[in-house]
C-alpha cells in the first residue's frame, strides 16, 4: 500500500483479505466534482464515445393507419436512445421509416376513385375520417373478387408513376402525416420522415451490386440470398417481381452507411422483426458494407421490443377487444393527473393553465416512464414508487426546499462549498458522480431503463440525506443546498434524457 502513487481521488486503500483492495474515494475530491458541474453545467458530464454519427430509426407507423398503444414503444425508447446519444455529442439522425409504400395503397387509392370520383375537388372531404376510409376499403378488398383485381392494377399504374395515381397516394400519405404529428407534438418527439418509398430509386442498384457479388440467386422464381444460420433464405425480389421489406431495407442499410455516412444504424421495434433485421445484417456483412466482428463501427444493431401489456400480461386492449388508440391512453393521462391536483386543492391557487400544463407534463412523462420501466400502465399515475409521479413530486420536493431557504442558488454557487461529512452526503455525493457511466452502460446496452433505475435510486438516496440531515437552519446550510441543487440538476438531465418535463411545484 505505501507504494501506491498518492492521487487528490483516492482517501483511502487497504487489502481486505487475499486479492482485494479496498480503495475509498476522497469526499473532498468527489464534493471538488459535485461542485465544478455546478459551475460548469452538466454538459460536462456527458459520457464521450466513439461515434460521430448516428441513424437512429424508430416509431414508424403505417401510412393510413392509427398510431395505436403498440407504437408508444418504438417511438418512447427510440426517443430516448437518440437522447442519450445527443447527449453524448453525437449527430443523431432520427428516422421515422413510415410505411409509405405497398400493395396496400393500390386498394386505397382505387377505393377513393371509386367512392369519390370529384376527390380532387372534394379536397380534405374525400377523406375526412381516414381510418374509417382504411376499413372500409380493406372489407370490399375481402369480399369483392372484382375490386381487388382493380386494386391490384392500381398498384402497377401507382408503380409506372402515373400522376394521378401518384397524387392520390401523396394526398393519402398528407392526411395520415398531420395524424401522425398531433401526437409527436403531444409526445415532445422530433423525427424526419424518410419512409419505405423514399429508397424504393436505390433498390435496382443495391441489388445490382449484391448480384455482382454472387450474394443473390434465382430460387423458384424469386431472387434470394441465403444466409448461414437460418433456415429460410432473405428474399429480396418477389417470384412476381415485387419489392418487399428485405429490399428496402437492404437499400436504407446501404444508403445510411454509404450517403448518410453513419457509424451506428439502431433499429428499434418489436420483437417480431428480429430474424429479418439479423439477416438484413447479416447479408450487410456478406456484402463487406459492415465488419465481421460485432465491436467495430460502423455497426448495426436492433433493439427487439416486447408488446405493451396490461396488469394480467396480455396486450393492452380496450374492453370491446380493439387496441387502444394512443391519443385515448394520452388524454386518460392527462384527465387524470388533473383530477388528482383538483382533488389535492391546486384549482383554488393555480391559473388554469398552470393545472393544464403541469397535467400535461404528469400525464404524459408518466405515460412515457411507465413504458420505459416496463411498469403496467394501471399503476402509471401511482404517487409511490417507482413511477414517473413519484420522481416528478420528488424534484417537485427539492426544489421547494430551495425556494423555503430564501437563498440566491446562483450566489450559492459562486460562494459556496460543499462538504460530504455526514455518511448520507457521501453515498448521494458518490451516486450523482455514477451519472455519467450510466448513460454509457445504458448506450451500450441499448436498455434506457438502466437509467430509470439511476433515476429511481438517486430519489431515494436523496429522500434519506434528507431525512437524516437538516438542511434549512442547519450550520451547514449551504453545503447541504448546494448538494440539493446538484441532484435536482441531474434528475432534470435525467427527465430529459428519458423525454419527460419537470415540474417544480406540486
Amino acid at each position: 500500500m505505501k507504494n501506491l502513487p498518492p492521487s487528490e481521488m483516492i482517501e483511502s486503500c487497504s487489502v481486505a483479505g487475499p486479492g482485494f483492495v479496498n480503495i475509498v474515494l476522497s469526499k473532498k475530491w468527489m464534493a471538488k466534482c459535485i461542485q465544478k458541474m455546478l459551475g460548469d453545467g452538466i454538459g460536462t458530464w456527458a459520457p464521450s464515445i466513439q461515434v460521430k454519427r448516428a441513424v437512429v430509426d424508430f416509431s414508424s407507423p403505417n401510412i393510413a393507419k392509427e398510431m395505436h398503444v403498440g407504437h408508444l414503444r418504438s417511438t418512447i425508447i427510440g426517443d430516448t436512445i437518440a437522447r442519450m446519444l445527443e447527449f453524448s455529442n453525437v449527430e443523431v439522425l432520427r428516422r421515422n421509416h413510415v410505411g409509405d409504400w405497398g400493395t396496400q395503397f393500390g386498394m386505397l387509392i382505387q377505393y377513393l376513385f371509386e367512392e369519390t370520383p370529384n376527390w380532387e375537388e372534394a379536397g380534405e372531404k374525400a377523406i375526412s375520417d381516414l381510418q374509417a376510409f382504411y376499413r372500409a376499403s380493406k372489407a370490399k378488398f375481402d369480399e369483392d373478387p372484382a375490386f381487388k383485381a382493380r386494386a391490384q392494377q392500381a398498384v402497377v399504374h401507382l408503380r409506372g408513376g402515373e400522376s394521378q395515381y401518384q397524387t392520390a397516394w401523396a394526398k393519402i400519405c398528407e392526411i395520415s402525416r398531420r395524424g401522425f404529428q398531433v401526437i409527436y407534438q403531444r409526445l415532445g418527439i422530433v423525427l424526419e420522415e424518410k419512409g419505405e418509398s423514399f429508397y424504393n430509386p436505390y433498390i435496382p442498384r443495391v441489388l445490382s451490386m449484391l448480384n455482382d457479388q454472387g450474394l443473390i440467386e434465382e430460387s423458384e422464381g424469386a431472387r434470394i440470398i441465403k444466409i448461414e444460420g437460418h433456415s429460410i433464405p432473405l428474399i429480396v425480389v418477389k417470384s412476381d417481381g415485387g419489392y418487399n421489406y428485405a429490399s428496402t431495407d437492404l437499400a436504407a442499410v446501404w444508403y445510411r452507411l454509404n450517403e448518410e455516412k453513419a457509424d451506428w444504424i439502431i433499429y428499434v421495434t418489436d420483437i417480431g422483426q428480429q430474424q429479418h433485421f439479423d439477416m438484413v445484417f447479416s447479408a450487410a456483412k456478406l456484402a463487406g458494407w459492415l465488419p465481421s466482428q460485432a465491436n467495430l463501427y460502423p455497426k448495426t444493431n436492433h433493439v427487439p421490443l416486447g408488446f405493451v401489456c396490461g396488469e394480467d400480461g396480455k396486450r393492452f386492449k380496450t374492453r370491446s377487444g380493439d387496441v387502444v388508440r394512443l391519443v385515448e391512453l394520452l388524454d386518460e393521462a392527462k384527465s387524470r393527473c388533473k383530477a388528482a391536483l383538483v382533488e389535492r386543492g391546486k384549482a383554488a391557487g393555480w391559473t388554469a393553465d398552470e393545472i393544464e400544463q403541469t397535467a400535461e407534463a404528469v400525464g404524459y412523462s408518466a405515460v412515457k416512464y411507465a413504458d420505459l420501466k416496463n411498469n403496467s400502465f394501471d399503476q402509471m399515475l401511482n404517487d409511490r414508487g417507482n413511477t414517473a409521479v413519484y420522481l416528478l413530486y420528488a424534484h417537485a420536493r427539492i426544489c421547494s426546499i430551495i425556494r423555503k431557504s430564501g437563498e440566491d442558488i446562483e450566489a450559492l454557487k459562486q460562494m459556496g462549498e460543499i462538504v460530504l461529512d455526514h455518511d448520507d452526503e457521501r453515498v448521494l455525493g458518490l451516486h450523482l458522480l455514477q451519472f455519467a457511466e450510466v448513460v454509457e452502460e445504458a448506450l451500450a446496452n441499448l436498455l434506457p431503463s438502466t437509467l430509470c433505475e439511476y433515476l429511481y435510486n438517486l430519489t431515494e438516496y436523496f429522500t434519506k440525506f434528507y431525512s437524516n440531515c437538516q438542511v434549512v437552519g442547519s450550520a451547514e446550510q449551504t453545503s447541504r443546498l448546494l448538494l440539493c441543487e446538484a441532484t435536482a440538476v441531474v434528475m432534470r438531465k435525467c427527465f430529459h434524457l428519458l423525454g419527460m418535463i419537470p415540474v417544480y411545484r406540486i
